[in-house]
């Protein structure tokens, strides 16, 4: 499971601090398929950020007892000065992956062809999530987190990763941060709604729905 113990995250903001998240709880197991749902600024990128290890909380616990992606599309831990192969390089070194295995995955997946070879810092914003979302693909992991905002490109890219998470990884937990209840519908078996600080679960899509569109 996922375990997520009274995690409040809070940001500085002038002479003061802005809470985003206080004292959420959540648990999430084996095949589960989590659709976060709340307004914009409830905090539902900042939980997938959380729950990656891409920030921590400022106090409560994450027990993470599978392993899980970091948010597909998150190019902030790439390495600038390097290219996208030597980041694919260092991705399957730190995972032991073999790298050639790794690297015919990305070149067919990113479709970045000869930008693999330039350093990271020159891609566009677009370019660094296909990369993301390629490395993300090439380790498996028992739980995939997304968020809405990196479901871009154009429709080949759109299909190939639809295939990858939601056919070929189906057996796969996922948390899925999104404003549309037709994908949450679509993809997840249970949601939560992130509203003022606290995560409500629903077994029920359709009843977390209908709540949702109430806030």
């Amino acid at each position: 499971m996922i375990i997520c113990d009274e995690i409040t995250k809070c940001y500085p903001m002038g002479a003061g601090r802005k809470h985003v998240l206080r004292g959420l709880n959540l648990a999430i197991g084996k095949g589960q398929r989590i659709g976060f749902l709340g307004r914009n600024g409830a905090g539902k990128t900042t939980m997938i950020k959380l729950i990656g290890g891409v920030e921590l909380p400022t106090s409560g616990k994450i027990t993470r007892q599978m392993t899980v992606s970091w948010p597909l599309g998150f190019g902030g831990g790439f390495q600038g000065s390097l290219t996208g192969y030597d980041n694919a390089r260092f991705i399957a070194r730190i995972y032991g992956h073999d790298y050639r295995e790794l690297k015919d995955f990305v070149e067919d997946f990113s479709e970045l062809g000869a930008q693999l070879k330039m350093p990271v810092k020159t891609y566009s914003s677009g370019m660094r999530a296909r990369l993301a979302f390629a490395l993300s693909l090439a380790i498996e992991f028992d739980c995939y987190l997304i968020d809405e905002v990196i479901m871009v490109g154009d429709h080949n890219f759109y299909e190939k990763c639809h295939y990858e998470l939601f056919e070929k990884r189906r057996d796969r937990s996922l948390i899925f941060a999104s404003h549309s209840a037709d994908l949450v519908r679509e993809f997840c078996n249970g949601a939560a709604i992130i509203h003022e600080g606290k995560a409500t679960m629903y077994e029920d899509v359709g009843q977390a729905l209908e709540r949702y569109n109430q806030l």
